[in-house]
């Protein structure tokens, strides 16, 4: 299977910069909400639960396309604005993943992301391998080729 995960994200106003776009450090964050519904409900689901146990990030790559604005257009007195993250597995290694991101403002290509990610031994403080049960997990989101 090589499924994307699809995640979609409400803006709020404190992602916003002076020049009412969203900041470039939030992109992280909208990110970082992507992966943790992957990661810990998507996981859980799975039979999966020992990513909340401790990852932690190694490495962040961001590209920004366009920016992304609050849109107030395209929001109602329901719900604020959303953009749409799909995530997938880019890569596989014992002891790390790397997770990559396209962040879509509407149906336009705003942004695209890489996070490695180890996972962690959160009580002895140190990295540990990833095992297979994450492994079978991780590559239901990896592309048909399968992952190194």
């Amino acid at each position: 299977m090589s499924d994307r995960f699809v995640y979609h994200c409400t803006l709020r106003w404190s992602d916003l910069d002076a020049y009412g776009h969203v900041n470039n450090s939030r992109f992280l964050t909208l990110y970082e909400e992507a992966r943790v519904a992957l990661m810990f409900a998507g996981g859980r689901a799975w039979g999966v639960g020992s990513f909340a146990d401790g990852v932690v990030i190694r490495r962040h790559e961001v590209d920004y396309l366009r920016p992304v604005d609050y849109a107030l257009g395209r929001a109602t007195a329901e719900a604020a604005p959303t953009v749409r993250i799909e995530l997938w597995v880019e890569e596989i290694k014992a002891s790390r993943f790397t997770v990559a991101y396209e962040l879509y403002d509407g149906d336009v290509l705003a942004s695209r992301a890489r996070s490695v990610l180890v996972p962690f031994d959160l009580t002895r403080q140190v990295p540990r391998r990833i095992t297979a049960e994450e492994r079978e997990f991780l590559l239901t989101y990896a592309p048909q080729g399968g992952v190194a």
